[in-house]
C-alpha cells in the first residue's frame, strides 16, 4: 500500500478482509500518527530507507510572509535556468484570479491552471502540456501533492502555507528537486493575520528539517502535535486526555512487552526501579560536541536507556565514533549512568550528595548507642540494614561498584 497516509482506517480494514490471511506492507514518506505510533511502541515493525537517489540535493526551504516582489523574483530566477514552477493555490473558486495575478507579476511567464473539478481529459492535457514545457508556471490545488514527477520543475510556491498539515507540506516539497538541479520551496502566509500556535509549529518544523530523508522527523513532530488517535478505533489522530505523549508511549510499550512475554510462556518482568541521581558534577552533552538539538536528544536517550555495562560501553564507542573524543561532561554523564545502574541493583531509588562528609546518621545526643530516646532509636534503626538479604545486596553492590569504578575511572574510586 503506497502513500498510506491517504487511506482511512475503514479503507485499510476492507482491504484486509479480501483474504483470510493478508500480509500488509505500507509505504509512506510521512506516516499518519496512528501508524507511526504503532511502530514506535512495537505493535508494528518498521524499517526506514534513508539512502537518497544519486545526485539528489536537499530542497532549500523558505518560510515567510506573502510578498509579490519575492514571488516574482523566485519565478524569474527559475525561468533564467529554463526551469518550471509549481504555484499552489488551494481554492478552486479563486484559482483563476491567482493565475491572473501571477501574469501581472511576471508577464513573460506562461501560466496554466489545474484543479480537481476539471474534466479528466482537460486535466490530463494541462499536465501533459506542462510536462512538455509548453507552460512555465502551473497554478494548481494540492492535486499535485503525490504522483507527479516532473524533473524540470524545481521551484515550489505555496500560498497560505499556514492552512496545510505537516504531511501535506512535506509531500508538496517533494514535488521539486527530483533531478540534478537544486530545488526551492517557498511556504507563505498572510502578513496581516497572526499565526496560530499549531500553524507556527508546523511551519517551523518544515523549515528546520530540510535534509534528505527528513520525512520521519516531520512525521514524529506531526504525531506530537496531533496525537496518536485510537489504536482500536477509527481515529487516526487525536490526543489521549490527561496523559502526556511520552508517558503514553511508554505505557503502551510496556503493555506490548508484557503481552509478548505471556505469549512466549514467560513470566512478566517487573519494571525497572526509577532512580534519581543528584550529584554536584557537570554532566551533559555540550552544544559544540554534538551539534543540533536532535543529535543531543538521541545521545541523552541512548545513555538513559543503558541498563548494563555493555550498553554503556556501546554508547561510549558510538559517541566516540560519531563525534570524536569524549569531553569531561560526557564522561561524567556516562559515569552517572553507571552509578544509576549500581543504585538500581541495590534497590536505592535516590542518590544525592550532601554537605556532610560522613555517611553516619545525624544523632540527637552525645551517647547515641545507649540513649533510649525516640530520635536516637530511629537513627539507629535507619543506620543498619533491616534484613540479612539487604545486607548481602549492599555488599554485592559495593563489590560491583569497586570493580566498575576501577574499570571506568582512570583516577580510581577513591579520588574526589
Amino acid at each position: 500500500m503506497d502513500e498510506e497516509q491517504r487511506f482511512g482506517v475503514e479503507h485499510k480494514e476492507q482491504l484486509k478482509k479480501l483474504r483470510a490471511n493478508v500480509d500488509v506492507l505500507t509505504m509512506s514518506a510521512t506516516p499518519i500518527p496512528r501508524t507511526l505510533e504503532m511502530a514506535v511502541t512495537g505493535i508494528r515493525e518498521m524499517s526506514t530507507i534513508t539512502t537518497p537517489p544519486e545526485e539528489r540535493h536537499p530542497v532549500l526551504t523558505f518560510v515567510g510572509p506573502y510578498e509579490e516582489k519575492q514571488i516574482g523574483a523566485a519565478i524569474r530566477r527559475e525561468l533564467l535556468r529554463e526551469g518550471q514552477v509549481f504555484y499552489i493555490h488551494n481554492r478552486v473558486d479563486s484559482i483563476d484570479r491567482a493565475a491572473a495575478r501571477l501574469r501581472e507579476i511576471v508577464p513573460e511567464a506562461r501560466v496554466a491552471t489545474a484543479h480537481g473539478q476539471m474534466s479528466e481529459q482537460a486535466l490530463e492535457q494541462v499536465v501533459v502540456d506542462f510536462w512538455e514545457k509548453k507552460f512555465d508556471v502551473l497554478v494548481s490545488t494540492t492535486i499535485v501533492e503525490s504522483g507527479i514527477d516532473i524533473s524540470n520543475a524545481n521551484t515550489l510556491i505555496v500560498e497560505r502555507g499556514d492552512n496545510f498539515g505537516l504531511s501535506q507540506l512535506h509531500q508538496l516539497r517533494g514535488r521539486v528537486g527530483r533531478g540534478r538541479e537544486r530545488g526551492y520551496a517557498y511556504f507563505l502566509y498572510p502578513p496581516e493575520k497572526p499565526l496560530t500556535e499549531t500553524a507556527h509549529e508546523r511551519l517551523a518544523t518544515i523549515a528546520q528539517h530540510t535534509e534528505m530523508g527528513a520525512g520521519m522527523y516531520v512525521a514524529m513532530k506531526d504525531l506530537e502535535i496531533r496525537g496518536a488517535g485510537n489504536l482500536l478505533g477509527g481515529e487516526q489522530s487525536g490526543h489521549i486526555a490527561g496523559v502526556g505523549f511520552d508517558l503514553y508511549v511508554r505505557m503502551v510499550g510496556e503493555a506490548v512487552a508484557d503481552y509478548r512475554a505471556s505469549l512466549d510462556g514467560g513470566a512478566e518482568e517487573e519494571p525497572p526501579l526509577e532512580v534519581k541521581i543528584e550529584l554536584p558534577v557537570d554532566a551533559h552533552v555540550p552544544h559544540d560536541y554534538a551539534p543540533g538539538e536532535r543529535l543531543r536528544l538521541q545521545a541523552y536517550r541512548a545513555i538513559a536507556s543503558a541498563n548494563s555495562e555493555e550498553d554503556v560501553r556501546a554508547v561510549r564507542e558510538e559517541l566516540t565514533d560519531r563525534y570524536g573524543k569524549l569531553p569531561e561532561p560526557v564522561e561524567n554523564l556516562l559515569l552517572v549512568a553507571g552509578l544509576r545502574m549500581l543504585a538500581r541493583a541495590c534497590g536505592s531509588a535516590r542518590s544525592s550528595s550532601r554537605a556532610r562528609t560522613s555517611a553516619s546518621p545525624r544523632w540527637s545526643c552525645a551517647s547515641p548507642r545507649s540513649c533510649a530516646s525516640s530520635a536516637c532509636t530511629r537513627a539507629r534503626s535507619s543506620s543498619r540494614p533491616s534484613t540479612r538479604s539487604w545486607s548481602r545486596a549492599r555488599r554485592r553492590a559495593r563489590s560491583a561498584a569497586s570493580r566498575w569504578w576501577a574499570a571506568n575511572c582512570s583516577r580510581g574510586p577513591g579520588s574526589s
